[in-house]
C-alpha cells in the first residue's frame, strides 16, 4: 500500500490547529500592549496596518488585482475590520472565555443572515441549531437575576464580532472568484482603517491617545503581526486541503486554547453557567459543521 502523503494527512489539520492557537492566545499580547498604555483600538490599528503592508510587500500585485472588485472588497474590508476590532477589543478588556464563546455564536448568525443576503431559507434542523445556540447564550449571560442580557462592553463586542464574522464569511463566498491576496489585503487593511477611525472618534470618550512607541511594545506588535500572518497562511493552506466541515470543526479548538491560556495565565476559572452555556453554543457550532448537516459544506474560512 502506498504511503499517504503527509500534506494529504495531518499537515493541513495541524495548520488549522496552529491558526486556532494563534487566535486563541492573541488576547495575551493585546493585554500586554494595554499595560503599555496602548488601547486595543490602537493596538489593532498598528498590528493590522503593518500586516497589510507586509502583504503588499510580499504580493505587490494584490492592490492592482483589487481594482476589478473594488465595491465588494471595500465592504469586506469594513465588515472584517469591525469584526477584528470587536474581537480584539473584547478579549482584551473582558473575560476571555465568555467573549470567545459569545463569538462562536456565529453559526447562528449565519442562519439569520444567509436568508436575506443569499436567499438560503433556514431548514427545520438549522432552526433547531439556532435555538440551541441561543439557549447557550442565555445560560452564559444569566447572572441569576432578571432577563439575561450582556452586562458589559466585552459581552456586546463578543456577540457583535461573531455576527461580523458570519457576515464576513458570506461576503467571502460572494468574492470567491477574487484573487486570495486581494481578499487578505482588504481584511487586514480594513482592520487597520476601522480601528484607527474608531480610535480617533472615541478619543476622550474612554480611549486615550496612543502613547509614544516603546521597544517593549514593539516586541508584542511584532509577535501579533507575525502570528496573524502565519495564521492566515496556515488557514488558507489547511482550508484548501480539507473538507469545509472539517475546517469548521477544527476551528472550534480556538475555544480550548483561549480557555486553557486564560486559566494558566490569569488563574480565572469560568463558572458553571459559562461551561454549561458554552457547551450548548459549541454543540450548535459542531452540529452545523458536522458532515451531512445542511450548510456544512458551505462554510468559508477567511
Amino acid at each position: 500500500m502506498a504511503e499517504r502523503p503527509w500534506s494529504a494527512g495531518a499537515a493541513p489539520a495541524l495548520a488549522l490547529v496552529a491558526n486556532a492557537f494563534i487566535w486563541g492566545v492573541s488576547w495575551w499580547p493585546f493585554r500586554q500592549l494595554q499595560q503599555q498604555g496602548l488601547h486595543p483600538l490602537w493596538g489593532t490599528a498598528v498590528v493590522f496596518a503593518v500586516a497589510a503592508a507586509c502583504v503588499l510587500a510580499v504580493r505587490p500585485a494584490a492592490f492592482a488585482q483589487s481594482r476589478a472588485h473594488v465595491p465588494q472588497l471595500l465592504l469586506l474590508g469594513v465588515v472584517a475590520g469591525l469584526t477584528n476590532v470587536g474581537f480584539n477589543w473584547g478579549i482584551t478588556v473582558g473575560d476571555v472565555v465568555r467573549v470567545v464563546l459569545l463569538f462562536y455564536l456565529m453559526p447562528a448568525w449565519s442562519v439569520i443572515l444567509a436568508w436575506p443576503l443569499l436567499g438560503e431559507r433556514p431548514s427545520a434542523t438549522s432552526l433547531l441549531r439556532l435555538l440551541l445556540a441561543l439557549l447557550g447564550v442565555l445560560v452564559v449571560l444569566d447572572t441569576g437575576g432578571g432577563w439575561p442580557m450582556p452586562r458589559e462592553l466585552a459581552d456586546w463586542l463578543g456577540l457583535l464580532s461573531g455576527a461580523g464574522f458570519a457576515l464576513t464569511n458570506i461576503l467571502l463566498r460572494r468574492l470567491r472568484h477574487a484573487p486570495a491576496p486581494s481578499r487578505v489585503l482588504a481584511m487586514f487593511a480594513g482592520g487597520g482603517v476601522i480601528a484607527t477611525a474608531l480610535g480617533l472618534f472615541l478619543t476622550g470618550h474612554g480611549v486615550v491617545p496612543s502613547p509614544a512607541p516603546t521597544p517593549h511594545a514593539a516586541v508584542f506588535v511584532a509577535l501579533l503581526v507575525a502570528g496573524f500572518l502565519v495564521g492566515n497562511v496556515a488557514l488558507q493552506y489547511g482550508a484548501a486541503r480539507l473538507a469545509a466541515h472539517t475546517t469548521a470543526l477544527i476551528m472550534l479548538s480556538e475555544v480550548v486554547f483561549a480557555s486553557a491560556s486564560a486559566v494558566l495565565l490569569t488563574g480565572a476559572v469560568p463558572g458553571l453557567r459559562t461551561w454549561l452555556g458554552g457547551a450548548l453554543i459549541l454543540a450548535a457550532a459542531a452540529w452545523a459543521a458536522w458532515p451531512g448537516a445542511p450548510g456544512a459544506r458551505r462554510v468559508v474560512a477567511p
